[in-house]
């Protein structure tokens, strides 16, 4: 027998019973008698004043941080920079805690005039950022193009980077010294010719706290044989309790997550716990994170849980960091400019 299939049909009629009764059902809302108010009478969140301001070419840094939308991104910035001013002034703990990255994208000296500054309390490195300032100390030079060596059996097999930390692991693991206490002096006693580029060295003469907290495994020194494990572990966890020992004075300071995603915002979660554990006061802590990316640990471990107050920084490091270096330069030289004027 042949024909449709007479079910098939029907589903193919156009539903002009259903539209109807929906229709008379749901007719359009009559919008007169609408309640309205005067616009200036509404609370807003935008204000002309608040808006960004095009600048002449011959503008100082100072006129271009002001000129910045007062809004989101522009805000936090100005806020950071008010912050990492007021705790410099107070007296209080500001602790930089870097990933390898912000080294590799050449922000390190930042940091450095931050130290000589007398702005940071304590800087906090993992593995790779610690490689990568050696390297870039001793040879001028650093980053290798993994894609290329890694064919070869070349990747991480610079000699120089492993000896180096061999003997920091060593000595590091002696007597509480720490690896990064222990790597700063023994950069002290090389002739670095670089020297001026180098965080733990800078860390290491001014004599505030260097620590180093390595994940084994990660890092390219790890694959020498004469680099120990033992005293990789035992120099890091010296260095994790003497964190501790940093992170217990943050009352009203300020902790700078820069560029770590993953072991850093853990090892400070940790060291809070541990603080706050002998009864340490940790109110007014700010937390910064500054990133190219939203990370969900720096976002949770860093800013969320152990901070009164969190800021995000979103972007890169090689353009944000030499922004906010530039916003607490000119905050601490008293170059406060007035709302700056459009070209």
């Amino acid at each position: 027998m042949s024909g449709r299939n007479p079910s098939q049909a029907e589903s193919r009629r156009p539903q002009t019973h259903n539209s109807r009764s929906q229709s008379a059902a749901f007719p359009p809302l009559d919008l007169h008698g609408l309640k309205t108010y005067d616009l200036k009478s509404r609370p807003s969140k935008v204000f002309y004043e608040d808006l960004g301001q095009p600048l002449a070419g011959d503008a100082s840094v100072g006129d271009w941080l002001e000129s910045l939308p007062r809004q989101l991104a522009g805000n936090d910035l100005r806020r950071v920079r008010d912050h990492l001013c007021r705790a410099h002034h107070e007296g209080r703990t500001v602790v930089a805690a870097l990933g390898g990255h912000v080294i590799k994208t050449g922000c390190g000296p930042y940091l450095i005039d931050w130290v000589q500054r007398g702005l940071l309390s304590a800087v906090v490195l993992n593995g790779a950022a610690a490689i990568h300032d050696f390297e870039l100390a001793v040879a001028g030079k650093t980053s290798e193009d993994v894609a290329a060596q890694l064919p070869n059996g070349q990747f991480g097999m610079a000699r120089e980077t492993a000896d180096a930390f061999a003997v920091a692991a060593l000595a590091g693991a002696e007597n509480e010294l720490g690896l990064g206490w222990a790597l700063g002096r023994h950069m002290d006693e090389l002739p670095c010719q670089h020297a001026d580029a180098s965080l733990v060295l800078a860390a290491y003469r001014a004599g505030i706290p260097c620590t180093i907290h390595v994940a084994l495994g990660t890092d390219t020194v790890h694959m020498h044989p004469h680099v120990s494990g033992a005293a990789l572990g035992e120099a890091s966890l010296i260095d994790f309790r003497r964190l501790c020992a940093v992170v217990a004075t943050l009352h009203q300071g300020v902790w700078l997550n820069l560029g770590s995603a993953v072991v850093l915002p853990e090892v400070f979660l940790k060291a809070v716990s541990v603080a706050r554990n002998f009864g340490h006061n940790l109110d007014g802590l700010l937390a910064v994170t500054c990133d190219k990316q939203s990370q969900y640990r720096s976002r949770v471990n860093v800013l969320d849980r152990p901070a009164s107050h969190g800021i995000e920084l979103t972007g890169h490091h090689e353009i944000l960091l030499p922004l906010l270096h530039a916003a607490v330069a000119c905050r601490l030289a008293g170059v406060a400019p007035g709302r700056a004027q459009a070209a």
